[in-house]
């Protein structure tokens, strides 16, 4: 997938209320103040974000002021809210009385119904210390995206044989008035009445957001050479493009070298806008609010090549002392993904190992060795279902991907309304055995609202990963090309660093697998025109 533009990361608005708080004043009630503490990526930490407001005589405080944070999907962002009962005018938090705390990710807050989350507060002995309401809102950085369509009419005549091949070109003023380019039409092809493609654009892009900053767009008459012949400008604003198709959006394409040669010259044609329609981009979050639920599914690599796991040198060995490369890698992508997932309940297989019990091979098993279900509960069901596995069944191969993809994908064709979407994570040693079948089963999934993480554990080339990725060539089977890019790839031995910094680098390696995850569902809900639903009260 190719590196987005650096869109400012998403901003998120908490707002803090409680609920039946502990009353430590004698005379009236408390007066609560909110303490905000965070910790950087990496650190245990905790650091003062920021407070709210004091409210006078309130054990269910709405607080008016609100905390803003960068949300960032793909790390786990741990929160930690303290309340206090104010005395005095000392900022000094030890001169007043603790009223409880809650912690929490600000993944949970978002991944709860309509981001609303409550909890309780706890930190005082014996004493119910009321609950916590946390609502998390993403700001708006003007998401509008404009459609427009322009044809032209009796343009000025530029090609010596034929007529003219015009085309436009946009810009954007600056607030220094200079002039950024922000979109070029396509050619039209000899002719002097062109009428061009709609277009979509970022509202941004066009105007900054500043609906009179002025837009220049320029005519040229196309040359194979690249040296376009100029035709003629004219200016406009969003606001004016805004009224749509009108006599004011009828607009003289001036040429001013002739303007001021010629005292005849009216104009060398004219441009008009045919059409134009703003709507508002949807974002992950607005999706996730609406109430779209991510489904986790495990699939682990049960073949030979791992080694026998009752040796230390296997990827599967099960040490007393710390997790494997499984392990690890299933921990530092489900940790955070279970966020966002309400029911905390993730199908777990497995596949290139001889099953009981009759020792046939399978490439779809059960780790809980339900084949009815297949849920674990939470991720540490899945590590549990996962190390008594390995004590049951024999280690094979060959290494076959379809029939889990297919597993999943056959889960995934049963809502496609944008309610749910799949996520898959396989855990391989890497070395492939069924790469067509595998192609045929991804080309099929990239029309379904499912994602494919890969993450590959080992000393392997991992040269077919790669080409699963989809990066720099889309993956294509049988002619046919997948519709999406939903496969991403990371080799797990360049986050192992082992020692104090584990930890960080496993933080590391759940960001670069899940990065993609939130653009890979907005491109199935695109792909689909699935509207946001709308938030539940």
């Amino acid at each position: 997938s190719a590196v987005p533009s650096p869109v400012p990361a998403t901003r998120v608005e908490l707002t803090v209320s409680c609920r039946q708080l502990l009353d430590r004043d004698t005379f009236s009630k408390s007066d609560p103040l909110c303490v905000l503490y965070t910790q950087r990526p990496g650190s245990h930490q905790w650091q003062e974000f920021g407070r709210t407001e004091i409210i006078d005589n309130s054990l269910n405080p709405d607080f008016l002021r609100k905390f803003v944070l960068d949300y960032c999907f793909e790390e786990r962002q741990n929160l930690r809210f303290d309340l206090y009962d104010v005395d005095s005018k000392s900022p000094d938090l030890s001169k007043h009385d603790f009223l409880g705390q809650a912690f929490c990710t600000l993944g949970e807050i978002v991944g709860s119904a309509g981001s609303r989350l409550e909890k309780p507060l706890t930190g005082i002995l014996g004493k119910k210390c009321g609950t916590i309401i946390l609502l998390a809102e993403e700001l708006g950085n003007c998401r509008d995206v404009a459609t427009l369509q322009f044809c032209a009419n009796k343009l000025d005549k530029k090609d010596f044989f034929g007529k003219s091949d015009p085309f436009m070109v946009f810009y954007r003023s600056n607030e220094d008035g200079t002039f950024t380019i922000c979109h070029k039409t396509e050619v039209v092809r000899n002719t002097l009445n062109p009428v061009w493609a709609a277009f979509a654009i970022p509202v941004r892009a066009l105007c900054n957001g500043d609906h009179d900053r002025a837009i220049k767009v320029e005519v040229y008459d196309w040359d194979r050479d690249g040296s376009h012949d100029f035709i003629g400008e004219f200016n406009t604003s969003y606001r004016e493009l805004a009224q749509g198709q009108s006599r004011f959006n009828v607009y003289q394409v001036v040429n001013p070298r002739k303007k001021m040669k010629k005292k005849k010259y009216l104009n060398s044609g004219t441009v008009t806008l045919l059409s134009f329609a703003v709507e508002a981009e949807h974002t992950f979050l607005d999706y996730i609010r609406g109430g779209t639920q991510l489904n986790f599914t495990v699939a682990i690599d049960f073949t030979a090549s791992n080694g026998n796991p009752s040796q230390p040198t296997s990827l599967h060995y099960l040490s007393p002392f710390q997790l494997n490369a499984y392990s690890l890698a299933l921990r530092a992508v489900g940790d955070i993904i279970q966020d966002y997932d309400s029911d905390k309940m993730f199908p777990a297989l497995g596949f290139g190992a001889k099953v009981p019990p009759d020792g046939h091979v399978s490439h779809e098993f059960p780790l809980n060795g339900d084949a009815s279900n297949p849920a674990c509960r939470g991720i540490a069901g899945v590590l549990e279902a996962y190390q008594h596995s390995l004590r049951r069944v024999q280690l094979y191969g060959p290494t076959n991907f379809a029939p889990v993809v297919n597993h999943v994908a056959r889960s995934a064709a049963m809502v496609l309304d944008g309610s749910q979407y799949f996520v898959l994570l396989i855990i391989t040693d890497g070395v492939i055995s069924d790469m067509a079948q595998t192609k045929e089963a991804i080309v099929n999934a990239a029309k379904l609202p499912m994602s494919i993480i890969i993450v590959g554990v080992g000393q392997a080339e991992f040269d077919a990963m790669v080409e699963l990725d989809g990066d720099d060539v889309r993956i294509s089977s049988r002619g046919k090309v997948a519709e999406r890019d939903i496969v991403q790839f990371v080799p797990f031995r360049d986050y192992m660093s082992g020692g104090p910094g584990a930890g960080l680098s496993m933080a590391g390696l759940a960001r670069e697998v899940l990065a993609e995850i939130p653009d890979q569902l907005l491109s199935y809900m695109k792909a689909r025109g699935i509207k946001t639903p709308p938030v539940p009260p």
